[in-house]
């Protein structure tokens, strides 16, 4: 029974009459008669705002608390101790958090407060982000926007957000895309300009963008961006939009203003103690190094994120950086250190390691586009030793991981290599083949499947 139920509604009043000793002829004068509480107390009448105020100020309790039978205080004392949970996601282990997230959604359950619910399951749905458990963090978000589902459309974005980057993340970057782009529609067509909603889904839509191919839209992307970010308050969307743009500046060779751009988003996620968006600022100016031909740089970089990511226990992170560590080092001709840190990642899903804990987690529908990049990575070990055979192999996997995330630009690369592979081994018809495909990747790299651009909001 709902706790705002009248013959709720009635036993509390009942409970707290007797509890004070009140006749039922003290509790209504001089507004009411006794027949009025009679009546209320049996559950056959649901009393009107001022009558629950009346009772709530003869009674000794709050409006709110006679009204849902939720103590005046709950709300305010849940939502510290969510404020809590997000500060241990922060700086400690994503399973210890969501251990404090779950506790709160069956306290947010339990007394109705659906406002709080959401919250609990969005903090939950990060956790399980960090942690690889990507079905489990889809279905935390599309619970968190259902139980939103009457307020505005910008309360519910940070949850469409979350949905969006728990599809990214498995490998449906057209999907992603999808969520970010309608959303963005949608909030354009009701006049809903809200600049933290829109720079949370412009800095989120660059990722899924850069990875099909996109570049276009997503350097606009980042440019709106950087319009709308004087108008937003929050430091960590700030940080989280230079994080975001540092991406397309990459793309352009602006390699110093995408390093500039990271270090601004570093400091804010050193003062707000994020330490996994901290090590994502490392790890992507571990990439700026790799792309500037500064290989010992990047691998310092590059560590330092996945030291931070292991003590945090974030392990699908953890694995994605290891992908691109493993790159800098075989660049940097520690091969044999390199393949040591991929094989692991590819282990069959259904493996245990010595702890009895499942390994493989790069594979389809987790981290597919990193597992691509693996596989990527030991095919060009395979062919640098001379192991035509294994590297075909690899390549081929990659190929069949890449198509099914529409990762556009790693899968031209990926086919040039195979096709150079065949070309060398005498197969020159399939090597044509592979060199088709990647052409045909290449020449529309996510432009003409994703419909036209939503609209530019009015700045």
């Amino acid at each position: 029974m709902r706790p705002d139920d009248p013959a709720e509604i009635g036993r509390r009043v009942q409970r707290l009459r007797g509890e004070l000793g009140l006749t039922q002829r003290q509790l209504a004068e001089p507004a009411y008669t006794p027949a009025y509480i009679s009546t209320l107390e049996s559950g056959k009448v649901r009393p009107s705002e001022a009558a629950l105020r009346h009772l709530a100020d003869r009674l000794g309790v709050s409006y709110e608390e006679l009204a849902t039978g939720r103590p005046a205080a709950l709300g305010t004392g849940l939502r510290l101790r969510l404020t809590d949970a997000r500060r241990a996601l922060a700086t400690g282990a994503p399973e210890d958090a969501a251990a404090l997230f779950r506790a709160l959604h069956e306290e947010a359950v339990t007394h109705a407060l659906a406002e709080e619910q959401a919250a609990a399951l969005l903090g939950l749905g990060d956790c399980l982000l960090e942690s690889g458990e990507l079905t489990g963090a889809r279905d935390c978000f599309a619970a968190a926007e259902r139980l939103l589902a009457d307020e505005p459309l910008p309360r519910r974005v940070p949850a469409i957000r979350g949905r969006a980057t728990a599809h990214l993340l498995t490998g449906e970057l057209r999907y992603a895309c999808y969520l970010l782009e309608s959303t963005l529609d949608e909030l354009g067509a009701a006049g809903l300009h809200d600049p933290d909603a829109l720079l949370l889904l412009y800095t989120a839509s660059i990722a899924p963008y850069m990875d099909m191919g996109a570049h276009a839209r997503a350097a606009h992307a980042a440019e709106l961006a950087l319009a709308l970010a004087p108008r937003v308050s929050d430091p960590a969307l700030v940080a989280g939009m230079h994080r975001g743009v540092a991406r397309t500046l990459i793309a352009e060779g602006r390699i110093a203003e995408a390093d500039a751009s990271l270090a601004k988003a570093q400091e804010l996620y050193r003062q707000l103690h994020i330490r996994t968006e901290l090590a994502h600022c490392h790890w992507m100016r571990g990439y700026v190094h790799a792309q500037d031909g500064d290989l010992e740089h990047a691998e310092s970089e590059l560590r330092t994120a996945r030291s931070i990511l292991a003590s945090k226990r974030a392990a699908l992170f953890t694995e994605q950086v290891e992908v691109e560590l493993a790159d800098v080092l075989r660049r940097r001709g520690k091969t044999a250190e390199a393949e040591a840190l991929l094989r692991p990642l590819l282990t069959p899903a259904d493996e245990k390691d010595d702890a009895g804990r499942d390994t493989g987690a790069l594979r389809a529908g987790r981290g597919a586009v990193h597992a691509g990049g693996a596989h990527r990575l030991l095919g060009l070990i395979a062919e640098e030793r001379g192991d035509t055979e294994g590297a075909e192999e690899h390549y081929c996997a990659a190929l069949s991981l890449l198509e099914r995330s529409s990762a556009a630009g790693d899968l031209a690369d990926l086919c040039r290599l195979l096709g150079d592979l065949l070309r060398r081994t005498g197969r020159v018809e399939a090597a044509m083949d592979a060199y088709r495909t990647g052409l045909g990747h290449r020449a529309a790299p996510g432009t003409t499947t994703l419909g036209p651009a939503p609209a530019t909001p009015p700045m």
